[in-house]
């Protein structure tokens, strides 16, 4: 059966728009400070933009990405005979939507990718089903069956924050939006997902630039 993702109407929709220049450590246990809501150092889940522009309307700089990996990625495309990518990278995480071009079943293996994070630390994947109290825990692999598109969104396990007995997922953008912005401009970030295709693990190395950062 295909895979149900609570946002896929959402990625559907920014796939149509123009998209502009658009060995893990242990997690560490954070303590839950309140929301900064103009800084927007927490962050509760990840809701994609439709927009051509990345990130929050109303932040003060504007972020631009390349992509740059893996070989043979066009834009922000990336497909061989077996899987096709979409990537919408942006500050609170990179969003992405994968096709299953054949008639077989795949897996995501979460427990072996890896993110590589703007400052340049790795860390273990976390997604859009990975809470708090998952962070020392195995993440199962997603299936994604054949002929069939699966959407979610990944930043580093490390950056989930203690909800403090709530249901949601918060975290620590992957970017500031904030004054200090300017700072990661020409930034490398990017993540390796695994996928199980055959009975094989096969690593796909997605990277990524900040391109510029200007002035809304």
């Amino acid at each position: 059966m295909p895979v149900k993702t609570p946002w896929a109407p959402v990625l559907s929709l920014w796939i149509t728009v123009t998209l502009i220049g658009c060995g893990s450590t242990s997690p560490e246990h954070h303590a839950a400070p309140a929301p900064d809501a103009k800084l927007n150092t927490i962050t509760s889940g990840v809701t994609d933009s439709v927009e051509s522009i990345p990130g929050s309307p109303d932040a003060p700089y504007v972020y631009r990405f390349r992509q740059t990996g893996p070989p043979g990625v066009q834009g922000f495309t990336y497909q061989d005979r077996d899987l096709s990518f979409h990537f919408r990278p942006g500050p609170e995480a990179i969003y992405f939507q994968v096709e299953n071009r054949q008639n077989r079943a795949v897996w995501i293996d979460w427990e072996r990718s890896v993110f590589y994070a703007p400052g340049g630390r790795t860390d273990k994947v976390a997604h859009s089903t990975t809470y708090f109290v998952d962070r020392y825990k195995a993440q199962p692999n997603t299936q994604i069956a054949g002929l069939q598109r699966y959407g979610d969104y990944v930043f580093p396990l490390d950056y989930l924050y203690d909800p403090a007995g709530s249901s949601q997922q918060l975290h620590r953008p992957l970017l500031p939006e904030d004054n200090t912005s300017p700072n990661y401009a020409d930034r490398d970030f990017g993540v390796d997902l695994v996928f199980v295709v055959e009975d094989r693990p096969r690593v796909y190395p997605f990277k990524f630039v900040v391109a510029s950062v200007t002035p809304r």
